[in-house]
């Protein structure tokens, strides 16, 4: 009898084995099935940032639904084509494995028109950052280095160097009176000095004639006028920027949690930044391709559904405001000069509210076109140009080469 008892558990768990080796072997095969071509990789980031895959999930960690890292290991490859085409119609039909990720996210993604070969890219996209992780890296900084956003010197310095110069005035001061002290002295021992003279050595200081005695009068006033006009021209300065502006807008949207938290790319919401002059305030529809399931019950979201309904645009508030006399092109800077977003509106990934991050003045576009490198690389436009530069000079070509300074660039 014992045996057998110990043949059976022998050979349940040569079953059990065996099944597991081969459930492992189909798994990755599954994952064989997934690309690594680089061109089809990278079509595949492209689509999982256009089809903003990245609000609601990423590779390592869940977001708003699971983690993407091995889904091609847990699901057969077809049921993934046929998820993401139409998730609420398989959690409809019933199906046991849609049914579980609904019960367990209470979220429906919405149907995404891709044809099988994008959600096959986008797979290999997944697939390649799993197996590639992104290192990170933390840039250390050099003792003593001044970093270009500084500035210059730093204020602790000149703060430092203003007392160090009060110091210094105040020991003078003080040497000064002992010298006049010591030489009255000496001046007033000597008995050979005229009338004149004694008068002079005896003659008491008094601060009221010193105030009022017209070269302190000449002094204080020039001081005043300097100072006035300073606060003027600073002033003056100043008129139409509005560097620091966070208007309240009519929905609080934070682009720390869309565009930082979910990755969200700009050009998403703001669709004309690549290929217009202007980069668009995002109209409602966008926001309903997430909020149609997103967060549906919040108040907040309730405005984008009366916005829809009534057909009239969410009054948004403009943050960033050139001048009608200045012609700016998002596209020209975005798409041909390859600018970041974040250079002319700071780190908008860490904005709960959105505030204008440089001073958008006439002397900061210049000073941007004079240091800044033409991008010509793949660009025959700009062969010839290079060739002239080269001949005459052996620093890269800035825009102000090429007539980033003139005045009908940005004024006609």
């Amino acid at each position: 009898m014992l045996s057998k008892k110990l043949l059976v558990r022998f050979v349940t768990a040569c079953l059990f084995v065996c099944c597991f080796v081969f459930s492992g072997q189909e798994a990755f095969a599954q994952r064989d099935k997934i690309p690594t071509d680089e061109a089809i990789i990278k079509n595949g980031e492209s689509l999982f940032k256009e089809y903003i895959c990245n609000s609601c999930h990423a590779v390592d960690k869940k977001v708003v639904g699971p983690a993407l890292a091995g889904v091609y290991d847990r699901r057969e490859v077809d049921w993934i084509y046929s998820f993401v085409k139409s998730p609420g119609k398989m959690i409809n039909d019933g199906d046991p494995q849609a049914v579980a990720l609904f019960k367990e996210y209470n979220q429906i993604m919405p149907n995404q028109d891709l044809a099988e070969d994008q959600i096959l890219a986008i797979m290999a996209y997944v697939r390649h950052t799993e197996e590639n992780p992104p290192v990170e890296v933390v840039e250390k900084p050099t003792n003593g280095e001044v970093t270009a956003q500084s500035g210059g010197v730093p204020s602790e310095y000149l703060n430092v160097i203003m007392v160090t110069l009060i110091v210094v005035l105040v020991l003078l001061l003080i040497v000064l009176v002992i010298i006049i002290n010591f030489v009255g002295r000496y001046l007033r021992d000597k008995k050979e000095l005229s009338s004149d003279d004694e008068e002079i050595v005896n003659e008491k200081f008094s601060v009221t004639a010193f105030l009022k005695s017209p070269t302190v009068i000449g002094i204080i006033t020039f001081l005043v006028v300097a100072l006035a006009a300073k606060n003027v021209i600073d002033g003056l300065y100043t008129v139409g920027v509005q560097q620091g502006y966070a208007p309240t807008q009519p929905i609080p949207f934070s682009h720390e949690l869309h565009a930082g938290v979910y990755e969200i790319d700009c050009q998403y919401c703001h669709t004309g930044v690549e290929i217009a002059k202007n980069a668009n305030i995002p109209s409602v529809n966008i926001c309903m391709n997430c909020h149609s399931e997103i967060k549906t019950d919040s108040p907040q979201i309730q405005k984008l559904y009366a916005a829809q309904e009534s057909g009239r645009p969410i009054e948004w508030v403009r943050v960033h405001n050139l001048p009608d006399l200045a012609y700016f092109n998002h596209s020209q800077h975005v798409t041909v000069g390859e600018i970041e977003c974040q250079t002319c509106h700071g780190e908008v990934q860490e904005m709960e509210v959105v505030k204008q991050f440089a001073p958008l003045t006439m002397g900061w576009c210049i000073d941007c076109h004079r240091n800044t490198d033409v991008n010509t690389q793949g660009n025959g436009y700009y062969d010839k140009l290079v060739e002239m530069h080269n001949a005459t000079s052996k620093t890269p070509m800035k825009v102000a080469d090429i007539g980033g300074l003139e005045c009908a660039k940005c004024h006609y």
